[in-house]
């Protein structure tokens, strides 16, 4: 359903997101608001001795952040759509820059409110800490947590959709993926063919419930994609020192960002290696398809023939083109 809306029409969809962020501050403010409340009258017994029996290896560390980050997700995403915003080199730095603290602010104080209610072995063996944190304390009005946490996972999830599907997009217009997924609709402006594709990655995920399974394995690929970046900037910060940026940061900010990359690689592959070389293979597994449709260009006549009528019937049935010049 989300990724027909993204599709339909980008203005629904980000009039839908922010819909969807207000629900979700919505119910983060009457958690902590209720948490306090109850703070303030002395339930405070949860916090004593609340970091007993924590695991002190630096392995369950990282994979702990994997976690944590995945909440946090949200902040690179408005990277991947750069050229639909107004003004990026002033927009993307402020919205940033306001974006960070509020949600690290907020996400703070709602996790001290849980603390308040709920023991550290009821927040484990919760499968929405929200709701048990609802069911505890909002008696008759206990139901609207869990509306507004269903309302918070579509938000998520429609911000993931719009934002991701701008990478298959571009990377397939740099020459990095089939032609296909560069093209966009005539008649709605939207990327269907590569929105298309995601839909079809995230139905085969599914394929499994355990949901810190798949966050394991995106965050693991996801802090190894981020490091090569961040490297690759460090490079050209010594190589090209005279190239124009837009935008700028202290070198201190990226060589930090790299460290605490390079930790959140490293230490899972000695705790879960199996679940990081899974990650790899799922990433290994576009090398075939990379080799067979982008970088053979002397392919035989019966691939290539294949490629194209492909590229041909997506666009018949999509009424999709490839792009000619950035849509205002």
């Amino acid at each position: 359903m989300l990724t027909a809306i993204n599709c339909a029409n980008v203005k629904w969809a980000t009039r839908l997101q922010d819909g969807f962020t207000v629900t979700k501050i919505i119910a983060l403010l009457i958690v902590i608001i209720t948490g306090f409340i109850l703070l303030g009258m002395g339930s405070s017994q949860n916090f004593e001795n609340s970091f007993e029996n924590s695991s002190k290896d630096p392995g369950s560390y990282a994979i702990a952040f994997y976690s944590g980050l995945y909440a946090y997700a949200g902040w690179n995403y408005l990277n991947f759509v750069t050229e639909e915003l107004k003004d990026p080199y002033k927009n993307l730095p402020r919205a940033i820059m306001i974006s960070i603290p509020m949600v690290t602010i907020i996400y703070l104080l709602a996790n001290v409110a849980y603390f308040v209610v709920l023991t550290p072995n009821d927040m484990l063996a919760s499968n929405a800490v929200a709701v048990t944190f609802g069911n505890r304390v909002l008696g008759a009005m206990a139901w609207i947590i869990p509306f507004f946490v269903a309302c918070s996972t579509f938000g998520g999830l429609n911000g993931c959709i719009f934002s991701t599907s701008r990478i298959f997009f571009v990377g397939a217009r740099e020459g990095q993926m089939p032609d296909a997924i560069a093209m966009i609709s005539v008649n709605r402006f939207t990327p269907m063919p590569s929105l298309a594709l995601q839909c079809i990655l995230s139905l085969v995920m599914l394929c499994t419930s355990d949901v810190f399974l798949l966050i394991n394995y995106m965050t693991f690929i996801e802090a190894a994609s981020v490091a090569a970046s961040v490297g690759g900037l460090l490079y050209l910060r010594f190589k090209s020192p005279n190239i124009h940026r837009p935008i700028k940061f202290p070198l201190i900010v990226p060589i930090t960002f790299l460290i605490i990359c390079a930790f959140l690689i490293v230490m899972p592959l000695f705790e879960k290696p199996v679940e990081c070389l899974i990650g790899i293979g799922i990433v290994a597994s576009g090398i075939p398809v990379y080799i067979i449709f982008i970088a053979w260009h002397k392919k035989p006549k019966a691939v290539a023939n294949f490629s194209a009528n492909v590229t041909t019937k997506l666009q018949k049935m999509l009424m999709v083109v490839k792009q000619e010049g950035k849509i205002e």
